[in-house]
């Protein structure tokens, strides 16, 4: 089995995993179970907390002490067993203790999946930057599998999403001690100092200017990341309430209307190594923020109608280019500005400043916002204000990028990611 097939089948369950819950996580909360809007929002800031400290701390483990796949197979059997736990609770506090105990163990392992996959890669003399990106676009097919799964079984509502992720989890665990070996690259002989035993070096990246300014953006970016994942499909759903649109499609099958946005991102994933040779990371960086503008900006205008649809499958097939042309783009970026010692902390820092620092603040300020300026006395949303106010945000994130993240583009930007 060759190393670009096995790394297939790990980003197909790293995601798939994340999927079978993470879109349709509202309808358990507000039709299952019925619980208070105020505090769903800080639900969703349970990966962003936990990514505050556990990708950078899993990192360093992997990068000084623990081979990186060993450790990431660890941490998704724990995960499979936090999942088990959760649909066993009924109070919305405990709820979200249950939930951050799965993504304490579930958030540094795409870090620790990105720096066992460039690993596996270098070591077999592939290019990262041609051939990565084909083995991540698996990754969402695998999410995607998961969301028609989820839908399809009639669980988007329903504690089974949890067991579905569990079993994958679990599958993920046990396959993971069978990819290739990813020693640590940090052990140093002699006298260390505490900050070299705990991978505070890594910290030195943001004496760079430009790196302290990308991981800066990514934060404020990051806010902004999991909002539709979020309340998306709580949107479609809610259109159920409309007497003219509580039998369509849109209603029914809200969860297959999102999941376009997913098979979007399968497209833009391979245009990456384009996008990036051609235009250069800010570019790339700042495509990615206006798309989140039209992202938000276009479901703002949708509804189940035939010309609201449009817009919001519009909605789905921009938010492929505003996901990844960040994420994957970015992983990259922070690929060719580390050495292999810190590669795997340095992953976790990108993923701490994005889904964690940014996430956190994103789900706790969206959630205070949306129930205190956007909702009515009977529960009622004003969905387009909600998604017109997070597409201003995007847009003030976008110029202010444009005007202070200076960095001049060459054409061999992306070659250093080889070696």
């Amino acid at each position: 089995m060759s190393i670009k097939f096995r790394l297939t089948i790990m980003s197909f369950l790293q995601f798939f995993v994340w999927g079978s819950w993470l879109i349709t996580i509202g309808n358990y909360w507000f039709s299952t179970k019925g619980w208070d809007g105020g505090k769903f929002g800080v639900i969703f800031s349970t990966m962003g907390i936990a990514s505050l400290f556990m990708p950078a701390l899993m990192g360093v483990v992997a990068d000084r002490w623990v081979n990186a796949e060993k450790l990431y197979g660890f941490l998704h059997v724990l995960s499979g067993m936090s999942l088990c736990l959760i649909p066993q609770i009924n109070d919305p506090s405990q709820f979200f203790w249950g939930i951050l105990l799965a993504m304490i163990f579930y958030m540094p392992t795409i870090a620790l999946a990105n720096s066992i996959g460039y690993t596996g890669l270098k070591n077999n003399q592939f290019d990262v930057v041609l051939d990565f990106p084909p083995i991540r676009v698996f990754g969402t097919i695998g999410f995607i599998a998961a969301m028609w799964t989820t839908n399809l079984s009639g669980n988007k509502a329903s504690a089974n999403q949890f067991y579905i992720a569990a079993i994958a989890s679990f599958i993920l665990g046990l396959y993971s001690f069978t990819l290739p070996a990813c020693p640590p690259l940090g052990k140093q002989t002699g006298k260390k100092s505490w900050g070299q035993i705990l991978g505070l070096d890594a910290l030195a990246l943001f004496k760079d200017k430009k790196m302290a300014l990308f991981f800066i953006f990514s934060m404020f970016l990051g806010a902004a990341l999991q909002l539709t994942n979020a309340y998306g499909d709580v949107f479609l759903g809610e259109f159920s309430k409309v007497p003219e649109y509580a039998n369509s499609f849109v209603v029914k099958r809200s969860t297959i209307i999102m999941s376009i946005s997913q098979f979007s991102e399968t497209a833009f994933i391979l245009a990456i190594p384009f996008f990036l040779r051609r235009f250069g990371i800010k570019n790339v960086m700042l495509i990615s923020m206006l798309a989140w503008v039209f992202r938000f900006g276009l479901f703002a205008y949708g509804d189940p109608s035939p010309v609201g649809v449009s817009l919001i499958i519009l909605s789905c097939i921009v938010y492929g280019m505003a996901f990844d042309f960040f994420n994957v783009s970015g992983s990259l970026f922070v690929e060719t500005s580390t050495t292999p010692h810190i590669r795997s902390s340095a992953q976790g820092m990108f993923m701490m400043m994005t889904n964690g620092v940014g996430a956190v603040a994103g789900s706790t300020i969206s959630g205070f916002i949306i129930q205190e300026y956007y909702t009515s006395m009977d529960g009622t949303k004003n969905w387009h204000g909600i998604w017109m106010a997070f597409s201003i945000y995007a847009l003030i994130v976008a110029v202010l990028f444009a005007v202070f993240f200076k960095h001049k583009h060459v054409a061999s930007e992306a070659v250093a990611v080889r070696h």
